[in-house]
């Protein structure tokens, strides 16, 4: 199965990348709704989209309201955006207010209540993560393939969230700051390099992707990718455009 990263950084875009967005081609799925959402347009494969939010925050979500260029002229049946249920009533009641965006979006809102199943024989479960306002963290399975995605939260080498991501193929985690921030990774509620790599390793995942990089650096390695793999050698940079194949 393929994974798309459509994209890899938090808060705001910068040249290189848009902000968090992934998306499974093949069965129609999408985790998270950034800026990096109008790519999915030049990916749909399927007349059916399901759409799986972690949390409200807008670098998250922002990309909801690009649906209509997104799904016009495309044989698409349903759009389903699927999110905890205080999550979806401040989307709807925000993000789609009159005063801000004064249609109503091409999709239909539900909440999370338990696992979802997923084509060819899958399944989506979900887990608490710590972060201001709340998140939560995805992980799908299909006989043989898993995928883990953890973003928006402070890893830390015993974090509880780990029995919920063991053994996965690829874990896609968040890795904001370098180890060198590590205080405004402890201020802001997201994770620098050093924990996430021993989640990793602590996890006995297959592979490491490291996404939502900060903005703010725009070189090739924002983060010090040479420290997770020193703890963890199977490490990488997710980038704009990247195709992961699991």
């Amino acid at each position: 199965m393929k994974l798309l990263i459509l994209g890899s950084t938090g808060y705001h875009p910068n040249e290189r990348r848009h902000t968090a967005c992934l998306m499974l081609p093949e069965i129609g799925v999408v985790l998270d709704a950034g800026t990096g959402m109008f790519r999915v347009r030049d990916h749909l494969a399927t007349r059916e989209l399901d759409i799986f939010l972690t949390h409200a925050h807008l670098d998250h979500v922002f990309g909801l309201t690009f649906l209509f260029d997104v799904l016009y002229g495309k044989d698409i049946a349903r759009t389903t955006v699927y999110a905890e249920a205080d999550k979806l009533a401040a989307i709807r009641q925000h993000l789609f207010a009159e005063l801000l965006f004064p249609v109503e979006p091409p999709c239909e809102f539900r909440a999370l209540e338990g696992p979802v199943p997923l084509p060819r024989g899958g399944r989506l479960t979900y887990f608490p993560l710590a972060h201001p306002g709340g998140s939560i963290g995805f992980r799908l399975d299909w006989p043989g393939r898993s995928l883990a995605y953890v973003t928006d939260t402070l890893a830390q080498a015993d974090a509880d969230y780990i029995q919920h991501v063991r053994g996965v193929d690829v874990l896609v985690h968040e890795c904001y700051f370098a180890d060198e921030q590590a205080d405004l990774a402890l201020k802001t509620g997201h994770s620098h390099v050093t924990p996430v790599a021993q989640v990793a390793r602590a996890a006995g995942v297959g592979r490491l992707v490291l996404v939502h990089l900060n903005p703010l650096v725009n070189a090739d390695d924002p983060i010090g990718l040479a420290t997770a793999r020193a703890i963890f050698p199977a490490s990488e940079l997710g980038f704009d455009g990247a195709q992961i194949e699991f």
